[in-house]
């Protein structure tokens, strides 16, 4: 009898064994998400919140049940009274006007679409040359590409700000010491000429700081991708650049979006270059959410709700793009 029990016994001990991993998973894996997801609950029913119970002790965490939720810290994100201050309960319609939020949500789209857009294309043909042809100090010219990924761009941050505050006096400086009156001519007139406070400047600013990455991350898709294809191509009498365009590129776009997410993010994100350099014009969404803080009572319901409309159109790409983000990021291209 004892026998039989013990011989019980350890045949159930893998089946516990299997059994108590499954649960140790499982449980790790949610305690995960919910520590990662609690942040963005929080902010989202935080702008949901009236400004009595935003910093009530103890926190309330269920909308309808611990409070009523409200539309007003939405309402004090595009409207704004004539002193500046955004408080919905407070405020008469008729003294309320639009706010900058618009304008930087405009701001943050048009820069961020623009500079994906070139730094992914002008990346990905550069990629494909070092992933193709032998370039003559190639190694030297990828380090040097990855070279300015090193330094945190904060370090540069100085002499940005020179460059772009007066890049057409030192253009007419250069220019001057030409002995051609239509070139000193030329110089004259772009003397004012200045990268700060335009969609431009930032764009160019952005597309430099992104293109590194996108060369770095395109050149291991497209070694993954076997030469064959585009000689049997140009073989058919395809050119090169047909055969770029109708086997290369099609192969490589689910890289060629996980690489566009990244770098919608970072130059989404990006707070210190633009507060100082497009503070006037030009500005985006995080230098407006910093001036929401501002320097006495801190307008949180308000903060959480220009933080949930700033989100969802990083969810609604990223979201778009679920489908090859995986496929891109595993090196999604045909393996040898």
């Amino acid at each position: 009898m004892t026998t039989n029990t013990q011989i019980t016994r350890t045949s159930n001990l893998p089946k516990i064994i299997h059994y108590a991993k499954e649960f140790l998973f499982w449980f790790v894996l949610i305690a995960t998400f919910l520590f990662s997801i609690f942040p963005l609950y929080w902010m989202f029913i935080t702008s949901l919140k009236p400004r009595t119970d935003v910093e009530m002790t103890p926190p309330t965490f269920m909308p309808f049940v611990d409070y009523q939720p409200t539309l007003d810290n939405y309402v004090d994100v595009f409207l704004k009274d004539r002193a500046g201050a955004g408080f919905a309960e407070a405020d008469q319609e008729a003294t309320r006007k639009i706010s900058e939020f618009p304008t930087t949500l405009t701001n943050s789209v048009i820069i961020t679409t623009v500079t994906t857009i070139l730094a992914v294309l002008m990346g990905t043909l550069a990629a494909y040359a070092f992933s193709r042809f032998q370039i003559k100090g190639e190694a030297d010219m990828r380090f040097f590409i990855l070279s300015t990924r090193m330094l945190p761009p904060v370090v540069v941050l100085i002499p940005v700000f020179l460059m772009f505050n007066q890049p057409g006096e030192l253009v007419n400086n250069a220019l001057q010491n030409i002995p051609i009156s239509f070139i000193q001519a030329f110089g004259e007139s772009i003397k004012d000429f200045s990268l700060r406070n335009s969609y431009i400047g930032i764009t160019l600013l952005y597309i430099t700081f992104g293109l590194p990455f996108v060369v770095w991350m395109m050149k291991g898709f497209f070694d993954e991708i076997p030469k064959e294809y585009e000689e049997a191509a140009m073989m058919d009498g395809y050119s090169r650049l047909e055969a770029i365009w109708k086997i290369v590129l099609p192969e490589a776009f689910p890289a060629m979006l996980a690489t566009s997410v990244f770098v919608v993010i970072t130059a989404w994100n990006e707070f210190v270059f633009v507060l100082l350099l497009n503070r006037d014009n030009a500005t985006t969404v995080p230098p407006f959410l910093f001036s929401i803080l501002g320097y006495g009572q801190v307008e949180w319901g308000r903060t959480a709700a220009t933080s949930v409309l700033f989100l969802i159109p990083i969810i609604v790409f990223t979201f778009l793009a679920r489908n090859h983000l995986l496929r891109g990021v595993t090196f999604g291209a045909v393996r040898r």
